[in-house]
């Protein structure tokens, strides 16, 4: 019988010569090799990776805390449900997750029955990450109620929604009879950013939008888009919603950044 021969694989790490670009990106290059493999040390990483982007999808939000956030802030808030009744409907049926539960519903005509029409209506969704939420929403809303008061706009309670997805909000914004609906989701996980929140903004919301009539900013998070300039670019679009009547493909982001100092060196992406 003829063997072959055994090859030996150097065992030192080799660097990559893309070293120097990871400063810009949390994209995985430059992970060098030992042998014939990545390194041990870039297999553990990606394996974390993984499984925080699948904790993220999994993990049941935290209602109370944003209660609590909410109510320190002297901002009143309700918890609602969609359709889908646990994460497992929640992935597999995403009509139902744009649906509120009649239950829920009940609730919200109840609390609206002797309000007057509201300007804002912010409902937060945990969607596919509620560890995005529970990071980035209580600032987010913070920042944001500042430029809502500087307008003199009426804001309607905040919500909260289990196994929502984006359309949910159509169903309160109708209800609270608001001209403008901020919705904000939990977005699906990346191997890098598993707490990335969206920003999905809507003039007139009602049951049956199209996505079309939507305005979306993505990727808000302590590594992404900071909560300033989300902050801005949502209400330049929010001043025109309200100045031209619409939403959507046929408003603009014409919202330009403005130089100011970083406190601390941010994390750049590529």
């Amino acid at each position: 019988m003829k063997l072959d021969r055994d090859i030996q694989y150097p065992t030192h790490l080799h660097q990559d010569q893309w070293e120097k670009l990871k400063q810009f990106t949390d994209a995985r290059i430059a992970l060098g090799r030992a042998g014939c493999s990545i390194p041990t040390q870039a297999l553990l990483e990606f394996q974390l990776s993984h499984a925080q982007a699948q904790d993220a999808v999994y993990q049941n939000l935290n209602t109370a805390y944003l209660t609590e956030q909410l109510k320190d802030h002297s901002l009143q808030s309700f918890h609602v449900n969609s359709n889908a009744e646990d994460k497992e409907t929640y992935l597999k049926r995403p009509d139902l997750g744009r649906q509120l539960s009649e239950h829920s519903k009940q609730i919200l005509i109840e609390q609206s029955i002797d309000s007057q029409p509201y300007d804002v209506c912010i409902v937060v969704g945990d969607g596919l990450s509620a560890r995005a939420i529970e990071a980035n929403a209580i600032p987010f809303i913070l920042s944001l109620n500042k430029y809502i008061q500087q307008e003199g706009w009426s804001l309607a309670p905040i919500i909260l929604a289990t196994g929502s997805r984006v359309a949910l909000g159509d169903d309160v914004a109708q209800i609270f009879k608001a001209s403008m609906l901020v919705m904000l989701i939990g977005e699906r996980p990346g191997l890098s950013s598993p707490d990335s929140m969206g920003i999905y903004y809507t003039w007139h919301a009602r049951t049956g939008c199209l996505d079309s009539a939507r305005n979306c900013i993505s990727n808000v998070r302590p590594a992404g888009l900071s909560i300033l300039i989300a902050t801005q670019r949502l209400m330049n679009l929010m001043k025109e919603s309200k100045r031209l009547g619409l939403s959507g493909v046929d408003l603009k982001d014409e919202h330009q950044v403005p130089e100011f100092q970083h406190i601390d060196q941010p994390k750049l992406l590529f």
